[in-house]
């Protein structure tokens, strides 16, 4: 590999462009999850990422103040139910997030 070659390379392994709010194990999964189910409700993602209601919680509105997921509370019958999906910045911060991570491996 030429020089030049080499550091073109290195300009994508920059790990600081890194997203730390997404990085989060738990916020990574929900992310991911999110980014191909559209929207799902709160008891959905408890099981598909296995935590806890308070873990969860607490995820989800580190998420929510980044503007990256939408939340919404509503009545389905006499029970509450909250669907999470992305916003159109939580799905632009993801694909860059992938990109990101790209240029590290």
């Amino acid at each position: 590999m030429s020089d030049k070659a080499a550091k073109e390379e290195q300009k994508g392994f920059d790990y600081q462009k890194i997203d730390d709010v997404i990085h989060g194990r738990v916020r990574l999964a929900l992310m991911a999850y999110l980014s191909t189910a559209g929207t799902a409700d709160f008891t959905e993602l408890k099981k598909k990422l296995e935590v806890t209601d308070g873990n969860l919680s607490v995820h989800i509105r580190k998420l929510e103040d980044a503007g990256y997921v939408r939340v919404k509370k509503r009545f389905q019958g006499r029970r509450p139910q909250t669907l999470c999906a992305l916003t159109d910045k939580g799905r632009e911060a993801w694909l860059a997030y992938i990109k990101n991570l790209q240029g590290l491996l």
